[in-house]
């Protein structure tokens, strides 16, 4: 698979280095949900970057990895849509919701350590 999953701490990230097939985007999914729970992760970054497009299909695929990760005790951010690939996402009205998305790495772990201290405070 040309997706590369890191580990830093409890944040699982998946890197896409290049354009996947509908075949890769199902094992994405699958592979990081036996890791959410494999690694305890709390969180999943999905770096995007090297995608030149994001179709219906890899929308529908982040939406249920994002789902999947969800109900495994994982949030997921996706990073790194270029500025022509989200206004063709626009343009096609592709339906986003529940995916968060961050500029880039930082911002993304930035994001999910906020989010890991308020549910401490929080006792969850």
């Amino acid at each position: 698979m040309s997706v590369a999953i890191l580990r830093q701490g409890d944040v699982l990230i998946a890197s896409v280095q290049s354009d996947l097939s509908d075949t890769q985007v199902l094992e994405l999914r699958h592979e990081l949900a036996v890791l959410v729970g494999r690694h305890r992760a709390r969180g999943i970054v999905i770096d995007v970057s090297a995608l030149d497009v994001i179709d219906s299909f890899v929308t529908r695929a982040l939406r249920a990895i994002v789902l999947t990760a969800r109900l495994r005790g994982a949030d997921t951010i996706i990073v790194g849509i270029a500025p022509d690939v989200a206004i063709a996402m626009v343009q096609f009205r592709l339906n986003l919701e529940p995916l968060r998305v961050a500029l880039d790495l930082d911002e993304a772990l930035a994001m999910l350590d906020h989010r890991g201290r308020r549910d401490t405070e929080d006792g969850r």
